[in-house]
């Protein structure tokens, strides 16, 4: 094993798949055509990095489905749960990965028509190591990003691995110009401008929560979690006492809020050039401002109207 390449490996050789009660959801789905997968409601997995060019990977047990190849940890989605809820389950019970130590990064969702497999993208938040937890792993490893292709690996994590792999330097951050998207409706804004810019970051949160359609980052995949930073200026700024509700899950990006000493503008480029050295990729601001469109698009950020986040934000 390549001295990178930190392993988990069992006493013995697993004995046999487990015993006792099962998930409705453990069990095979058909098409039409007598194509089977696993996972009576679909199936979802994570790939973890570490934050330095090292995947988690699971070497899965012989009698598995395409066992003795290489994969990610996951499996079958159980009834009524969503995919991300499964990936992080399976990822728990089979390599004892912590569920507050992934950031959530993106999806990509494989569709036959008749079943989906999710795979969820994540960044390790802490160090931790694999622990075997259960019997469907030979090894679990921490393998070199360059040196996952010289494995035998499953053929589906096999065909997804090169789009999967692209994405693992990607880190979305959405910068909001709030007084320029509360002032894009006119909802009455003016008579409480805090109150307006309250609502407006309580919707981002929502919004930060569920993420977004690749597309409306035109990033690959499925949907992303962004990062998000949401710029208050003048009377608006005291909006930023407002509490961030606890988070649905772990591992969500939250929203930060940024007070404008004095010019807004000034302080929305000020977050960009931050981004942007930090490498985060697209970085997108909200704004309809002419003037700092051509600020920001100067440093290398994308630009989107106030319209472009109304229709993405719940109602």
């Amino acid at each position: 094993m390549d001295d990178e390449r930190r392993t988990a490996t069992p006493a013995g050789p697993p004995p046999g798949p487990p015993s006792g009660p099962r998930d409705p959801g453990d069990a095979w789905a058909y098409g039409e055509d007598g194509t089977k997968a696993w996972g009576r409601f679909g199936a979802a997995g994570l790939l973890v990095d570490d934050g330095h060019g090292r995947v988690l990977l699971q070497h899965r047990v012989e009698w598995s489905h395409h066992g003795d190849t290489w994969g990610i940890p996951g499996g079958a989605r159980h009834q009524h749960e969503d995919p991300v809820t499964a990936a992080l389950r399976e990822s728990a019970e089979e390599a004892g990965v912590p569920d507050d130590a992934v950031d959530l990064r993106h999806t990509a969702v494989l569709d036959l028509g008749f079943w989906t497999y999710t795979t969820v993208v994540g960044r390790a938040s802490r160090p931790f190591e694999p622990v075997m937890a259960d019997r469907e792993s030979l090894a679990l490893a921490w393998v070199p990003v360059a040196d996952v292709e010289s494995l035998d690996l499953h053929p589906g994590f096999g065909r997804s691995w090169a789009a999967l792999r692209a994405t693992l330097d990607r880190t979305p951050h959405v910068v909001v110009d709030a007084a320029n998207v509360v002032g894009s409706v006119p909802d009455g804004w003016w008579k409480d401008r805090a109150g307006a810019a309250a609502r407006l970051v309580e919707q981002v949160r929502a919004l930060a929560a569920v993420g977004v359609p690749a597309s409306t980052l035109d990033l690959p995949s499925t949907a992303w979690w962004p990062r998000w930073t949401v710029v208050l200026e003048g009377e608006a700024r005291s909006a930023a006492t407002v509490p961030a509700p606890s988070a649905p899950r772990p591992g969500l990006p939250p929203v930060t809020i940024e007070r404008a000493a004095a010019s807004g503008d000034d302080a929305v480029v000020a977050v960009v050039e931050s981004a942007v050295t930090a490498d985060d990729a697209p970085v997108v601001v909200v704004t309809a401002d002419r003037g700092l469109r051509d600020r920001v698009q100067a440093l290398g950020a994308a630009v989107r109207g106030p319209g472009w986040l109304r229709e993405l934000l719940p109602d």
